[in-house]
Formats: structure tokens, sequence, C-alpha cells
């Protein structure tokens, strides 16, 4: 019986543990031959030493699939590069990115270091962006050239980053680009048959338990029953969204928690008045007033 995404070359990055992984291994099942990409740091980016990805690749290849380890760093240039190369090189051309990777350096913005802020912006936006980059190129190049592309590019955005979310200022504000900069991508991509999607997963991992509190509380495994904070949840999105049935579907966001989808809706114009004419600033305030009366009260921020 063929899979869904059969013969489809896939790049899925922070895939050594998490939702990453659930993500290689349910594509793997799936028919796809995977590009299993970690650099093995812990929770915070720190260096641990560990080789997740290889685990992962064993595991596929033990159960009759194809992958293989790369262990470049999504947000450094050259690393980026090189891991779409890994991909064509090992197996002959590229369909899917799935940009995942990423850590927690949580603080609140009025005690944030720069270092605290640069790093995490720095794997998370610079993390997916550096790798799309080096993969449209490669598609843009095949269109160019009379090679069909169908291609796709699943980014991880958050719900801290469309809602924000306290003390998580650095990667709320990441995590916001990432959905702004799917919208961007499947808007200057679509002509090289590319179609670019995000999710925005609430899943069990490091990074959630992690954060301790109500967070960590709410993603405890449940003693029985369906659990729906397993990472394994969030794949068969991921999965569909990668195959050539999602063909049509681009620059969208999914929320995406248990058995739950939800299509996410961001930024559009609201109420408005126009005076046709400079406005005095005495005016303002009534007709702010006015608006916002209009206007829908926004989702809380997480935390708030």
């Amino acid at each position: 019986m063929s899979g869904l995404v059969d013969g489809r070359v896939v790049i899925v990055t922070g895939a050594g543990r998490g939702i990453g992984r659930a993500h290689a291994l349910a594509f793997a099942a799936e028919g796809a031959k995977v590009v299993v990409n970690d650099i093995g740091a812990g929770a915070d980016g720190s260096a641990t030493g560990e080789s997740p990805a290889e685990q992962v690749v064993a595991e596929i290849i033990a159960a009759g699939g194809q992958a293989v380890v790369n262990g470049d760093d999504v947000a450094d240039w050259a690393g980026a590069e090189n891991l779409v190369r890994t991909a064509i090189d090992t197996f002959g051309g590229l369909d899917v990115l799935v940009n995942n990777a990423g850590f927690l350096r949580d603080r609140m913005l009025v005690g944030m270091s720069e270092q605290e802020w640069d790093s995490v912006t720095r794997v998370h936006l610079k993390g997916h962006f550096a790798p799309l980059r080096h993969a449209a190129a490669y598609w843009r190049a095949e269109s160019k050239a009379g090679r069909p592309v169908d291609a796709r590019i699943i980014n991880t955005s958050s719900g801290a980053g469309l809602q924000g979310s306290i003390g998580q200022g650095n990667y709320a504000a990441a995590k916001a680009g990432i959905a702004e900069m799917t919208i961007q991508a499947a808007a200057e991509l679509k002509n090289y048959g590319v179609s670019v999607n995000a999710i925005a997963p609430a899943a069990r991992t490091r990074m959630t338990v992690g954060a301790g509190g109500a967070m960590a509380e709410a993603m405890a495994a449940p003693e029985e029953g369906f659990d729906a904070m397993a990472p394994e949840n969030i794949s068969p999105l991921v999965v569909w969204l990668a195959s050539a049935e999602s063909k049509d579907v681009t620059g969208r966001v999914f929320e995406v928690e248990g058995g739950k989808i939800t299509v996410a809706e961001g930024w559009r114009h609201g109420p408005s008045q126009d005076k046709g004419d400079r406005w005095d600033p005495k005016e303002i305030g009534p007709v702010v007033a006015d608006l916002l009366a209009k206007a829908e009260v926004p989702t809380p921020v997480y935390g708030a």
C-alpha cells in the first residue's frame, strides 16, 4: 500500500526529539525519504554532545524506510546551504522543507539580555529563513530549467507568535516573524511551484514541560485515554501539507493541538474612518474610541 508522500524527499529540522522526531517518523511511515537534521542541543540551545538524529535515522531504517543524518546549524548560512545539498546529493532532489528547530531562553522583557534576544531570534527566525532561502533557490533553478516543481515548505510558528506569551518576548517575536514570513514566501514562491504554510502546534516537548507552572501541568500526559499533548498528534497535518493533495493550500497558518485543527486568522483591515483631510490631534480621541468599539477584542496574551 502506497503512502501519502511516497518517494518525496523531505528535510525536517530539529528532528532529533519531540515534534520534529514525530514528523520524521511520520514522513518515513508514509513513504518519504527523510533528511533528519539536529545539532543535539539542549532545550536552551546549549551543546549536549548527543546525537539524537542518529537514533531517529536508525529507527527509520530499521522499519524499512530511507533516512540520512544532517548535523548542520540551520541558522548558519553555509550550514543551511549544506543541509539542502545533503538532500539533493543523497536522494537526488528536494520536495519538502519542514522548518521546526528551535529552543527557549525565557525572561521578562525588562530583564532580558541582548544575548538571550539574539540567540532565540537567530535560531527561530534566521533558522527558518536560511534553509528556506537555499531550498527556494534550488526550486527556482529547477523551474527556470523547465523541470516541474511541486514543492512544499512548512514552517513552525506558535500560539506565542500569534497571541503573545508573558515572559517569552524573544520567542513570541520570532514566531510572529515566522508567521508573516510564511505569508510573504507563499506570495513570492507561488510561480515556482512552491506552496508555503505554517503550523502553530501545542504539544508536550522539552521546551513546554521545562517551562513549569500551569503550562507544564497542562502538558502532562494523562494516565489513560487519548493523549492530546503527544507530539505525534501534530505530524498528520504536516504530512498532508507536504503531499500532492495540498497543492492549492498556501499562505496559511494552522493551529493544531490534539485532534483539533484551526485556521488562524491574522492581521486584517478592521474598522476605519476617513476624514478626507489631515486630522487635528484634538479630534482623534472620539474617533479612536468609536473605531475600537466597532473592532474585535484581541485574543488575550498567554499568561496575562
